[in-house]
C-alpha cells in the first residue's frame, strides 16, 4: 500500500512540475509571440450553426500603437476602471459586483481585463471552480511576465466581437468599414457594448439597449479622461 501511495505521489508531483513549467514557458512565449488561435476560437468554429452562414475566423492582429487610443479608453472605462493600477484581480470590484447581484436581477461580473485575457488565451470557456482557479493562476502569471500594454494588446486582438469575429481590427473593418487606428470615441464605445455577449449583441444592428450602454460608456470615458499603460 505504501509503495502505491509513494508511486502515486511521485506521479502527481511530476505532473504538477510539468504543468507549472509548461505554463510559465507558455506565458513567457506569448509575451513575444502573438497567439495564432485561442481555445475559444477553435471551439466556436466547430460549434458553428450553418443557419448563420459558413464557418469562419475573422481576425487581423494589430499592435497596440496601431489601435486607436479611443478604443483603449473605452475598454478600460467599460470593463475595468482600475486596469492600469491593479495586479490582475480587482477584489474591490468583485465585492461590489457581489453586492449588486444580491439586489438586482442582472448578474454583474468583477473580472478584470487581465482575467478575461487569461481566460480567452489559455482556457476553455466553461463555468466551474476549477477553471476559475486556473484563471486566477494564469492571471497572476500574466501580470508577472507581461506589461500592461501587452495585456491590453492581446486582449483587444483576441476578444470575441461577433460570430467568427475576433479582435477590434476585424470588428472595425466588418462593422464600420475602417481600421482600428481610426475608431472614433463613439465607435469604440459601441464596440464595448458587445463584449459581455458578442453572439447576441449584433454590432451591425445595435439594439436600443446597446445605444443606451454606449451612452453610459461615453460618459465614463469623459470621467476617466486618459489611460496610461
Amino acid at each position: 500500500m505504501m509503495r502505491f501511495v509513494t508511486k502515486a505521489l511521485k506521479i502527481v508531483s511530476f505532473t504538477a512540475i510539468l504543468f507549472f513549467s509548461f505554463s510559465i514557458i507558455e506565458v513567457i512565449g506569448f509575451r513575444f509571440i502573438n497567439p495564432p488561435l485561442t481555445p475559444l476560437m477553435v471551439i466556436r468554429y466547430f460549434q458553428h450553426d450553418k443557419k448563420f452562414g459558413e464557418r469562419k475566423i475573422e481576425k487581423q492582429w494589430k499592435n497596440l500603437d496601431e489601435i486607436s487610443r479611443n478604443m483603449v479608453l473605452a475598454v478600460v472605462s467599460a470593463e475595468d476602471n482600475n486596469f492600469p493600477t491593479h495586479f490582475g484581480v480587482d477584489w474591490k470590484a468583485i465585492k461590489a459586483a457581489q453586492e449588486r447581484n444580491k439586489k438586482g436581477k442582472h448578474i454583474h461580473g468583477g473580472s478584470t481585463i487581465t482575467q478575461q485575457t487569461a481566460k480567452n488565451v489559455f482556457l476553455v470557456p466553461n463555468r466551474s471552480y476549477i477553471r476559475k482557479a486556473f484563471e486566477l493562476y494564469y492571471t497572476y502569471l500574466i501580470e508577472i511576465f507581461w506589461s500592461k500594454g501587452r495585456i491590453m494588446e492581446v486582449y483587444l486582438n483576441v476578444v470575441e466581437l461577433g460570430r467568427g469575429v475576433y479582435g477590434v481590427e476585424a470588428a472595425s473593418q466588418k462593422y464600420f468599414k475602417t481600421s482600428a487606428n481610426l475608431l472614433t470615441r463613439s465607435q469604440a464605445a459601441l464596440i464595448t457594448t458587445a463584449f459581455p455577449s458578442p453572439r447576441k449583441r449584433n454590432l451591425a444592428k445595435p439594439s436600443n439597449y446597446m445605444y443606451q450602454y454606449q451612452a453610459r460608456v461615453l460618459n465614463l470615458m469623459n470621467l476617466v479622461g486618459k489611460v496610461d499603460l
